[in-house]
């Protein structure tokens, strides 16, 4: 199992690690702050040792760094690793951002999620929503904003699921909680709460102004929302 070093700081940028298997052009070490892709956030890229890191992805509960050729290093060596910060944060602001849009959405709807994918210039979310309000989805976006400027605290821990499930909002998907027996909770303090294992910022402050690109029909009860951060 990967010490998943981007659940304990999202701003860590440097770390070492042990080399616990090599394969090829694929990298595994015991604790990495390159997020793997997944839960409709694209994955870390960076740096390991000089050499370009592609593209992290999962593997059971071991993170996987594609490299963009086979290193030098070897199983047992500790090596640095570095990731595009830039990239990181640009995915914490939409993340978190994505996060509020949902809980106001819900909130004033009750659509959940049915599909998302977060992007460094759009991201876009699907609502089980079966009429679609311009007017209602442009006052949730400024209603959001209003949110986020007030610097809410964005903190993160972990809830067994029995305990997660008492909090009716765990979850804004449509599909509900995934069968695990443990959740990673981000919690956007005085406003929503949710399972989620992405990285985010601390503060809602530092999100920006969301802003709506385009809103399309995606069928019976399926409606897209593309949105972008100024």
């Amino acid at each position: 199992m990967t010490r998943k070093l981007f659940w304990e700081d999202s701003y860590l940028k440097e770390f070492e690690a042990r080399v616990l298997r090599i394969e090829g052009n694929k990298v595994f070490l015991d604790q990495t702050c390159f997020y793997p892709r997944g839960g409709g956030q694209p994955c870390d890229t960076g740096e390991i040792e000089g050499i370009r890191v592609l593209e992290t992805l999962k593997e059971g509960e071991d993170t996987v760094h594609v490299l963009e050729k086979e290193p030098s290093f070897k199983v047992g060596d500790l090596v640095k690793g570095k990731i595009d910060w830039e990239r990181r944060y640009k995915l914490m602001r939409m993340h978190t951002a994505a996060h509020i849009i949902s809980a106001i959405i819900n909130k004033e709807t009750g659509a959940m999620i049915t599909g998302n994918q977060l992007d460094l210039e759009r991201s876009r979310i699907d609502y089980s929503l079966e009429n679609f309000d311009r007017n209602l989805i442009e006052d949730c976006i400024r209603k959001a904003n209003e949110e986020a400027s007030k610097g809410l605290e964005v903190k993160s821990y972990f809830l067994k699921r029995e305990e997660a499930e008492k909090i009716p909002t765990i979850t804004k998907l449509a599909k509900g909680l995934p069968d695990l027996k443990e959740f990673r909770i981000v919690e956007i303090v005085g406003l929503d709460i949710q399972a989620d294992g992405g990285t985010h910022v601390k503060n809602t402050k530092e999100i920006g102004k969301i802003k709506i690109d385009e809103m399309v029909n995606k069928g019976k009860d399926n409606r897209r929302i593309y949105f972008s951060l100024e």
